[in-house]
This record gives structure tokens, C-alpha cells and sequence, in this order.
């Protein structure tokens, strides 16, 4: 019978490296023991060459020596830069230097890294804070924007029903596109979702708490009235067009209101907020009647802030 065959040793990732590593400093010790070999004979060489054959004597009159020492001392730094290389910087900066510089850096990162959580609240005091609230939007200070907002309510300030206008009035239609074409239109995400879609020539900038809410390319989407003012600070007129909510957020920050106020009451779920006129002068009043365009009487108002 056959006998049994002795286990084929095995050799591990670490034993392999260090085998790589003596090959590695085998070769390096025989090129610089050829090197030096290689040194003496060329040495020699040029020194019978200039003393014995006479080769190069004018280049001994141009240096003022002979020529060979010159050349036998830059032969001689290259050498020394060899052995210094095999035998000093090997030792002193080879992987086990490597290998400590490492741990060192490791080290000081971690000790960073325990700093920087220990001066981080524990999570039993980030608990206890209170939520914070949203911060209400401010008055720019651009004096030359005028933020204005727009809209057309009815006498019991009305504005619309179930996410739609509640009338439909061609002329404020009409002045509604003049006065915000190439403007920033600033308004919440249901008034933007009863488009059908954007209006031509306008930067529509939407207010959504929504996380990734998906708009048309060119529709700006921010998170808060303030970040909406803040985007139009280049527009010297931005306009607020809705919806209730949006407009009783902005009536404190707003210089100018353009109102259609349409002579009726109606039944609606949206409201704009109630005009103070200690707070707003009216600048502009033009009164318009029924028609065959228009089903209920009118007027366009202007207010500014006194």
C-alpha cells in the first residue's frame, strides 16, 4: 500500500511577505557589490588610461588637473548614495518604520476623534430641547425690491374652493399676466399643483415641505418663504400669488398688495388674510362693472404700506 503523504507546508500571507522582502534586499546588496566592483575597475581604468596612454592630457591642461579625478568622484557619490540607500535608509525608514509612523497617525485620529465626541451632547440632553420652530420670514434689506403680493379675494375675503378659483374674471386675468410677466412668482405647492401647468416667461419658486418633491425643469423648489424671498433677491418686484396660508405669512414682510376684490361674498375653504388699514394705504382704486366678460363687479386696489 501506498503510504501517506506528508502535508504540504503551508505559507501564510505574513511569511510570504518577508520571503519577498529578503529576495527584495538580496538583489539589492549584489547590484551594490557589482556597482563597487564595477567602481574599482573603471577607476583603475581611467587612471592608466590618463597616466600610462596618455588620454585626455589637453582636457589636464583646461581643468588644471587630470581629468580622471573628477570623474572617479562623481562615480564615488553615486556609489555612496547606493550603499547609503541598502544600508541606512532601509534600515532606519523600512516597513517597520513605515509600519510605526502608521500606528502613530492611527493613534492620534482616534484620540481626535474621542475628543470630538465627547464635547457632542449626549443624546438624553438632545432630547429634552425643544423643537425648534420655524423661523418667520424677515424684511429684506434691499430697498429697491418691493415684495408684493396679488391675489383676487371677495368681500369676505374669498379666494377659492377645493384648490380652484372661485370666478372666472378675464380682465384680472389679463392684468394678473402684466404685471408679474418676467418676474419670480413665490407660491405653495397647491397653488402650484392647480396649473396645469408653469406660465410662460415667469421663475416659479415653490414652498414644499416635501422631501424630493418633483417639479418641471426650471421650477425652483425651497422649503420656506424666507429661502423663497432670499432666491428673488435679484428681482426688483417678486410676486406672491398664494395660497392662504402663504399669503398670512408674507403680509408682514410684503410692500405692496395688488387686489381684485370682487363685490360678492362666497363659500370657499381659502381665505387671504384681513387687510389692516392702519398698516396698508390704498394708492390706486379703478371700479369695474358686469359684463359680458365678467359676471360679478370688481375693482382693482393697490395698497401700499404706510
Amino acid at each position: 500500500m501506498f503510504g501517506k503523504k506528508k502535508p504540504t507546508p503551508q505559507i501564510d500571507k505574513e511569511q510570504l511577505e518577508l520571503i519577498k522582502n529578503a529576495q527584495k534586499r538580496i538583489k539589492q546588496k549584489k547590484r551594490l557589490y557589482f556597482h563597487f566592483v564595477l567602481f574599482l575597475i573603471g577607476s583603475a581604468f581611467l587612471i592608466i588610461a590618463n597616466t600610462v596612454l596618455g588620454m585626455g592630457t589637453e582636457l589636464n591642461q583646461i581643468l588644471g588637473t587630470e581629468w580622471f579625478l573628477f570623474a572617479i568622484l562623481i562615480w564615488l557619490f553615486f556609489l555612496m548614495y547606493h550603499t547609503f540607500n541598502v544600508f541606512v535608509t532601509h534600515k532606519f525608514m523600512g516597513k517597520d518604520w513605515e509600519q510605526k509612523q502608521l500606528a502613530i497617525l492611527v493613534d492620534k485620529q482616534k484620540k481626535r476623534i474621542e475628543q470630538l465626541q465627547s464635547n457632542l451632547p449626549k443624546e438624553e440632553s438632545i432630547a429634552k430641547q425643544p423643537e425648534i420652530k420655524e423661523i418667520p420670514a424677515t424684511k429684506s434689506l434691499n430697498t429697491t425690491q418691493e415684495v408684493t403680493l396679488i391675489v383676487a379675494a371677495a368681500e369676505n375675503n374669498a379666494i377659492g374652493k377645493d384648490n380652484k378659483l372661485i370666478w372666472h374674471l378675464s380682465d384680472d386675468l389679463k392684468r394678473f399676466k402684466t404685471l408679474t410677466n418676467g418676474h419670480h412668482i413665490i407660491m405653495g405647492r397647491k397653488t402650484f399643483e392647480s396649473f396645469p401647468k408653469p406660465l410662460p416667461n415667469r421663475v416659479h419658486v415653490v414652498i414644499s415641505r416635501q422631501q424630493d418633491y418633483a417639479v418641471p425643469e426650471g421650477v425652483i423648489v425651497v422649503n420656506s418663504l424666507q429661502n423663497a424671498i432670499d432666491f428673488c433677491k435679484n428681482d426688483p418686484q417678486p410676486y406672491i400669488i398664494g395660497g392662504g396660508e402663504i399669503y398670512k405669512q408674507a403680509l408682514p414682510v410684503a410692500d405692496k398688495i395688488e387686489l381684485t376684490r370682487v363685490h360678492e361674498n362666497f363659500d370657499a375653504d381659502t381665505f387671504f388674510p384681513e387687510i389692516d388699514t392702519s398698516v396698508w394705504k390704498e394708492s390706486q382704486h379703478s371700479f369695474h362693472t358686469k359684463d359680458a366678460n365678467h359676471n360679478h363687479e370688481f375693482s382693482f386696489i393697490t395698497y401700499v404700506r404706510g
